[in-house]
């Protein structure tokens, strides 16, 4: 991979990416052309595909609340951050609790740019960015350490990016690794696509994803979701559609079954 002269490596604006085409649904200018393009032929198959990004951003808020408020969470490891939005975990964390400490992981760097300029937290905590891969868990941990620790309870929020591994031995090691290394009370986040609600406009458009050359995305059945949360304890209502995770007023508009399911577990 290119890099820039301080190190980090360079972006690529011949080839979409994930994290700029969810922006770019979500009405951002973090994007290019490459990334336009590739939105918006998946959303002439799939027009709801703006709403279930913004429903993921919904549960993403609800999560971080209950795991500060109710599970009594101060420290987040936020793998898959994509770029920097509204209510990013940070910012919902330490509004309701200064001292928070947060550490996003991603690969993309342009998000590594805008993560430095924009996800700045409180005095009381800490924010941190790592450019690391998923697929080595290991590392994550290790970097991640310089700002977390580990005799507390850590929250691992995985939002989107587990479709990018297939196999789901695959998958569900990278998530016995990451929860390995941390403490009881800590507790596992995942968003992740299904075909359950649209069928065949969703396997479409995810087969227009893959085809714009992002990193190949992968959608499992509600089921196979759930088995990713094996021995760990599911916090309800369990694996649902996003909307339907503990909803909030705030929440209205938008519908209740979509093909973006999620769940939130505890490590006893």
């Amino acid at each position: 991979m290119a890099t820039m002269n301080d190190g980090s490596p360079a972006i690529d604006t011949t080839v979409s990416h994930s994290a700029r085409i969810w922006n770019y649904w979500l009405g951002g200018k973090d994007n290019f052309s490459v990334d336009q393009e590739a939105g918006d032929r998946i959303l002439e198959v799939l027009p709801e595909i703006a709403t279930i990004a913004r429903a993921t951003r919904a549960v993403l808020r609800r999560f971080i609340t209950h795991l500060v408020a109710e599970a009594g969470v101060r420290q987040f490891l936020d793998i898959g951050t994509g770029l920097p939005t509204q209510n990013n975990t940070h910012e919902v964390a330490q509004a309701l609790a200064p001292e928070s400490r947060i550490v996003y992981v991603d690969n993309d760097p342009l998000v590594l740019a805008h993560a430095r300029a924009l996800l700045v937290g409180t005095e009381e905590g800490a924010t941190d960015y790592l450019h690391a891969d998923l697929n080595d868990p290991e590392a994550i941990l290790s970097a991640a350490a310089a700002t977390l620790d580990f005799d507390r309870p850590v929250a691992v929020t995985m939002l989107g990016v587990l479709p990018f591994v297939g196999d789901d031995a695959a998958a569900k090691s990278i998530i016995d690794r990451l929860m390995g290394g941390l403490p009881p009370g800590s507790h596992l986040a995942i968003v992740h696509s299904t075909s359950a609600v649209t069928g065949d406009a969703m396997v479409e458009a995810v087969r227009r994803w893959n085809a714009a050359g992002s990193a190949i995305y992968h959608l499992r059945t509600p089921e196979r979701i759930a088995g990713l949360f094996d021995g760990l304890e599911l916090v309800e209502p369990g694996v649902v559609s996003c909307p339907l995770w503990r909803p909030e007023p705030a929440d209205i508009g938008i519908p209740e079954e979509m093909d973006e399911y999620c769940g939130l577990a505890v490590k006893r």
